[in-house]
């Protein structure tokens, strides 16, 4: 594309040739800038060392899963909202980097196959392993100068799990590690009471790929729910993998629950790093 605009770039004026080229792309440089240094992966290793020198003290470790969600929501929904969410959940606290997403947790027994392994495309690991991959996680993060490493887990069935891993981490001088519980509560509770107070009964709201479910899936992005399914997710039901009816749900309604969750998130984060935090042993070194 740059090639073909350079081209037809050197037949015009160069003053009207760049401002063609920015109206063909007004939105690239706050897309390619709403982000910029949040996510791990997108950083070099010399830039996270540079941002921690600076005063990086926290890493948002989310957690996913990849599960069933009905016929309308896609099986990685909950990997693209924990990523989405812990982005801005960074972004608001200015001083935190957000790592790759842990895409496998325990979604119950395989063989014979329980929970959501009853349904095509859920992947399940055991908890032991899962625990031993969030303590590894977070003592790595500290090694790098880290002091604060925090599990934001997006689905219901390994919060306990994310204690038990924390607890684990917490026996490490210097690192210290916290089951971010208030992210999955407001999604639960302060969400699911801004619905009710909209006129949505506990069984259209539902607690699994029903009302509220979809509709934040639809507001982290529309792509991880197939419209035309709708109806067919609130007719299978439990048999289908729902658990509510996701027919009326909206991106605006989606949109509450993000803004609950990320309030209750950074909340809980500052006041969690607000605790007497011990010296890290572990500083990063500078090469």
């Amino acid at each position: 594309m740059l090639h073909l605009h350079n081209s037809w770039c050197r037949k015009v004026p160069g003053v009207i040739c760049l401002a063609l080229l920015a109206a063909a792309c007004p939105a690239a440089a706050p897309a390619a800038t709403a982000t910029a240094g949040i996510y791990l992966e997108d950083l070099t290793s010399p830039e996270l060392r540079e941002r921690i020198a600076a005063g990086t003290t926290t890493a948002l470790v989310p957690i996913g899963g990849t599960e069933q969600s009905g016929p309308h929501i896609v099986l990685g929904k909950h990997n693209v909202r924990a990523r989405v969410l812990a982005g801005q959940i960074a972004a608001r606290l200015g001083d935190t980097v957000v790592a790759p997403v842990v895409a496998y947790v325990p979604e119950g027994s395989i063989a014979p196959p329980a929970a959501h392994m009853r349904f095509a495309g859920t992947i399940s690991i055991p908890d032991a392993v899962f625990e031993s991959l969030l303590e590894s996680t977070a003592k790595s993060l500290c090694q790098h100068g880290i002091r604060d490493v925090f599990f934001l887990g997006d689905h219901g069935g390994y919060q306990k799990n994310e204690e038990k891993a924390a607890e684990r981490v917490n026996h490490v001088p210097g690192c210290r590690a916290h089951a971010l519980l208030a992210y999955y509560d407001a999604a639960q509770n302060a969400y699911v009471a801004d619905l009710k107070q909209r006129g949505f009964a506990d069984a259209e709201i539902g607690t699994h790929a029903g009302l509220a479910d979809t509709a934040l899936a639809l507001a982290v992005d529309p792509a991880l729910v197939r419209p035309a399914q709708l109806a067919a997710g609130a007719r299978g039901g439990v048999r289908a993998g729902v658990h509510g009816d996701p027919t009326r749900a909206t991106v605006a309604l989606g949109r509450i629950g993000v803004e609950r969750i990320v309030d209750a998130s950074v909340t809980a984060i500052r006041a969690a790093r607000q605790t007497q935090a011990a010296p890290n042993p572990n500083p990063v070194q500078r090469k």
